[in-house]
């Protein structure tokens, strides 16, 4: 397409790669000593802080219809629920393995448009389906094996981040991205705060006073998950994503980078081989869908 540049939107995702997962891993390092509504107050708040004034001085419509607001506040309630298994997975899987059984999120997301919006999936993509969800229990099984339960919170983050995509294409093209982000800042800010209301002492829905050290790594938080997510918005602005999507599976050797660098974990042989499978059937649906849509035209 005209005015496409191509290298600038792989560089652009290729930052998203990097900052997701390293997020993801301060989100990890806090687990132990800050609360989960906390965690998620802030990441929220700050995007809200960041994009608001931003969308201001760049004069971006902020303007929503009913419908789209009603979606709007929808897929801020998935957002929260999806980041919150997210950070909750990280107090008990290793960085690289949370991040790798997130990843059937795609397949999820060819079944739900297959099922629920009538989309057409070939055989082929449905064999690479199976394969990527091979894949993805042969991550789980060790990780169930020796923390049980919360192994399959991540799975939780696909199904969830899967209808997240799902009500995203419906408002996409009525709203800007940054008014979009900017405004679930907003709404989930106060969503969050409604429940510091909750009765009883639940430790996860607390607040505590960080030392000087957490709050830094809070602020981190918010900045790059912001950050993250504007990385991805403006790769697709620069090239198209055919081209940019197979680069997200980039996260996930970054993911077992980080984690090693800063926790010293590694997957297990098992855990290898299943996240090699689970990036080459999503790998290969992506090439074959951009296939389909050059015959297609």
């Amino acid at each position: 397409m005209k005015g496409d540049r191509p290298v600038l939107g792989i560089v652009l995702m290729l930052g998203f790669c990097v900052l997701a997962p390293l997020g993801d891993s301060i989100a990890k390092l806090l687990a132990g000593t800050i609360p989960l509504l906390q965690l998620l107050l802030v990441r929220f708040a700050i995007q809200g802080l960041i994009l608001l004034p931003y969308a201001a001085v760049m004069r971006t419509p902020m303007r929503m219809s009913p419908r789209v607001l009603r979606l709007t506040l929808v897929r801020t309630v998935l957002h929260i629920i999806g980041i919150g298994a997210m950070f909750t997975s990280l107090r008990f899987l290793e960085l690289a393995d949370a991040i790798a059984i997130a990843f059937v999120m795609p397949f999820i997301m060819l079944l739900l448009g297959h099922f629920v919006l009538g989309e057409e999936v070939g055989a082929r993509r449905f064999q690479a389906c199976i394969v990527g969800f091979i894949g993805t229990l042969l991550v789980i099984q060790p990780s169930f094996a020796e923390v049980g339960w919360p192994a399959l919170l991540p799975l939780t983050v696909a199904v969830v981040f899967a209808l997240f995509m799902l009500v995203t294409r419906q408002v996409a093209k009525e709203v800007d991205p940054i008014a979009l982000q900017a405004v679930s800042g907003l709404v989930a800010t106060p969503l969050l705060l409604l429940f510091l209301a909750v009765p009883g002492d639940y430790t996860p829905l607390s607040l505590v006073w960080p030392s000087g050290a957490e709050a830094a790594l809070l602020l981190a938080i918010g900045v790059l998950g912001t950050l993250a997510h504007l990385l991805m918005t403006w790769s697709l602005r620069f090239a198209p994503s055919a081209t940019v999507a197979p680069m997200q599976y980039l996260e996930i050797p970054m993911a077992t980078l980080i984690g090693w660098l800063i926790f010293r974990d590694l997957p297990d042989g098992l855990a290898a081989i299943g996240i090699t499978l689970t990036v080459a059937a999503g790998l290969y649906i992506i090439l074959r869908e951009r296939r389909l849509s050059r015959v297609a035209v």
